[in-house]
């Protein structure tokens, strides 16, 4: 088992209440503490976003509520009835971590749900559809509102990232035309003896995509690899609940743009040993399956780090790493 996490997390706090009120000098000055934060950690916390608590607090609720509904009435949502990756994932489905053992945790994903007149479903490109939707009534416009609510938190951090950066701030506003965004609810049920060694509610990984936000219940139980730590066997930060946060982290992509310049940085989750049952929201930012995730001119340097490659090339590979699916070519 990796090192125990430090006593005291290290993760920064970001105000973004100025980039939503519009107040120029103040952006500028996260901007700048944006660019600092994610060459270091790569996660931050940010606190008057703008989304309602009312909203986050239902969410969380709602999970409570999927997850506690008989098995048979969630693998009837199973990922294997859709063609897009929606639906349900049961313990152990994924495993995030190639050395440990599978992830002890529940899931449920969802994204835009789009009809088979929409031309990217009509083309069967991944990642592209319907949503698989439980019988519960109020379930999908929650769903729906919250989705719709952390797109729109997730374009205004890609203009404050574009000014980081300093690009203009609508940089990477194209690349959103037609957003592979996900969201998943989570469930990581309590350690017990059973548990092969090692198990984690999360293995350790980096995220996919451009920005991930997570909701975390009370309970807790992510932790970041230290920046200082050359790999998972390293130093761990606890990222405890934060009332009224998010906790925001760089995702493979932006490290991708900015030829690494911006750390996509290894977390990990561990299961409660105390009996607590552990829920969080996660909404992944992804651009469009057609975006190019090529290295922006600025972040050049002395060599190029990564390959060119599409958005959804990269999304479709890592889908089918952590889900033990033969690869294929998105």
């Amino acid at each position: 088992m990796p090192d125990e996490p430090t006593e005291q997390a290290a993760i920064p706090v970001i105000d973004v209440a100025p980039l939503l009120a519009g107040d120029a000098a103040g952006t500028a000055r996260i901007a700048r503490l944006l660019d600092r934060v994610a060459r270091d950690t790569g996660f931050f916390y940010i606190v008057n976003h703008g989304i309602p608590a009312d909203l986050c607090a239902a969410q969380l609720d709602w999970a409570r509520r999927f997850f506690a509904q008989p098995q048979a009435a969630k693998e009837r949502l199973h990922l294997r009835h859709s063609g897009c990756m929606r639906g349900y994932e049961g313990l152990g489905a994924q495993t995030l971590d190639a050395a440990s053992p599978p992830d002890l945790k529940e899931s449920f994903l969802l994204a835009r749900d789009l009809g088979p007149d929409h031309p990217f479903v009509a083309r069967g490109v991944p990642n592209y559809g319907p949503n698989q939707w439980p019988d519960l009534p109020g379930f999908e416009p929650q769903m729906q509102a919250y989705f719709d609510a952390l797109l729109a938190l997730e374009l205004k951090m890609m203009r404050l990232l574009a000014m980081a950066l300093d690009l203009p701030a609508d940089h990477f506003d194209p690349m959103y035309d037609e957003p592979m965004s996900i969201l998943r609810l989570l469930h990581y049920p309590p350690s017990t003896a059973a548990q092969a060694a090692g198990q984690l509610g999360a293995g350790a990984h980096t995220d996919w995509g451009m920005l991930t936000f997570l909701l975390q219940d009370e309970v807790g139980g992510l932790e970041v690899l230290a920046p200082d730590s050359g790999d998972a066997a390293g130093r761990w930060l606890p990222a405890p609940p934060l009332p009224g946060s998010f906790v925001v982290n760089i995702g493979d992509m932006i490290t991708r743009m900015t030829n690494g310049l911006y750390r996509s940085t290894m977390h990990r989750v561990r299961v409660d040993t105390g009996g607590r049952d552990r829920y969080s929201i996660i909404f992944f930012g992804e651009p469009s399956h057609f975006a190019r995730i090529d290295i922006l001119d600025g972040c050049i340097g002395d060599g190029l780090r990564f390959d060119p490659c599409t958005a959804g090339e990269h999304l479709v590979q890592m889908q089918r790493k952590t889900y033990g699916l033969d690869p294929v070519t998105a």
